[in-house]
């Protein structure tokens, strides 16, 4: 794909502490897969299939991106109201099961669902995983992980709500994190962020990390994360408040990742923020751009970022 000169100058990568070159080559450059889409979201990486997913959340759709050509994969991927009255009506996260199976979280429907169909003949039929708390709809599940036991973690922002916080069809009078454990229980993990987001844990099952996307309080928290859905020691891992409405630094703490090396990728003003465990910022990715989330592939020597209305790679070492 042919980039004008002005996209490109957007791009950059700023090395901040020399821990950033183990994962990164300061001369890397940002790369341009797909473009032309509405708002990009949930990438994920299929190792078996060597393609990329991602939702274009206001189109309702997944998309799949193969040998640099992208069709749509599912549609409709969030809703199946052909009235829906909000903005993002889509999926936002994706993730596979410990079966392989793609795990959808849909705005519109207000669902954590999975596909039934397998992945290399994709339908739009889906059974759902969980859509209440306590016999209260969700708000519109956002992003999630799945620990090593197949214990499910996510965020239940009011994003798909036509009316967000004030929407009239909201049951709960907060935004969870919650944890559905494989027994079926779903446990509430903190009701106290406004607009929870990304969501990732560490990999030794440790810390849990949620991103708040609220300009007010633009923060990524860190838990201990004592059993399987009992949290505590919330602490504030990192602030960006400071950041918001800076020349240069579109958009919020929205979805994140964690490499092997617990490395922390999370998306933020300006593009994608690195850390290390410690809260240390590594590095930055600049892409210009309201960045939503990332994903790794091909053995984490690849990072794959959906911005506005971009699907964007870097290579990684």
């Amino acid at each position: 794909m042919e980039i004008d000169e002005n996209t490109s100058s957007k791009f950059r990568i700023e090395i901040l502490n020399d821990e950033a070159l183990k994962i990164i080559d300061s001369n890397t450059t940002v790369k341009v897969l797909a473009s032309g889409f509405t708002w990009t979201e949930g990438p994920l990486w299929v190792e078996n299939g060597d393609f990329l997913l991602f939702s274009d959340i206001p189109k309702n759709k997944v998309y799949k991106l193969f040998d640099n050509d992208t069709i749509t994969y599912l549609h409709p991927s969030g809703s199946f109201d052909e009235d829906f009255k909000g903005s993002e009506p889509g999926s936002n996260g994706l993730l596979l099961n410990d079966q392989g199976e793609l795990v959808l979280l849909q705005h519109g429907e207000r669902k954590v669902v999975k596909m039934d169909a397998p992945l290399n003949n994709p339908k739009p039929e889906y059974t759902t995983i969980v859509d209440n708390y306590q016999g209260k709809k969700l708000n519109s599940p956002n992003d999630a992980v799945y620990d090593t036991y197949g214990n499910l973690y996510f965020t239940d922002p009011p994003y798909g709500l036509p009316n967000l916080l004030k929407d009239s069809g909201k049951e709960l009078d907060f935004q969870g994190v919650y944890c559905l454990l494989t027994s079926g229980d779903l446990i509430l993990l903190d009701k106290d962020i406004e607009f929870p987001n990304g969501i990732g844990i560490s990999k030794d099952g440790k810390s849990l990390y949620v991103s708040q996307s609220n300009p007010l309080k633009a923060v990524w928290y860190k838990y201990a994360i004592i059993t399987p859905g009992k949290v505590q020691n919330k602490q504030l891992f990192y602030d960006v408040t400071s950041f918001i409405d800076k020349e240069g630094y579109l958009g919020l703490p929205d979805g994140l990742k964690i490499n092997k090396k617990d490395v922390v990728f999370a998306s933020g003003p300006g593009g994608i923020w690195i850390f290390n465990p410690e809260g240390i910022l590594l590095a930055q990715i600049f892409t210009g751009e309201r960045t939503s989330n990332c994903a790794f592939g091909l053995d984490e020597k690849k990072l794959f970022i959906t911005a506005d209305d971009y699907v964007l790679s870097v290579d990684l070492k």
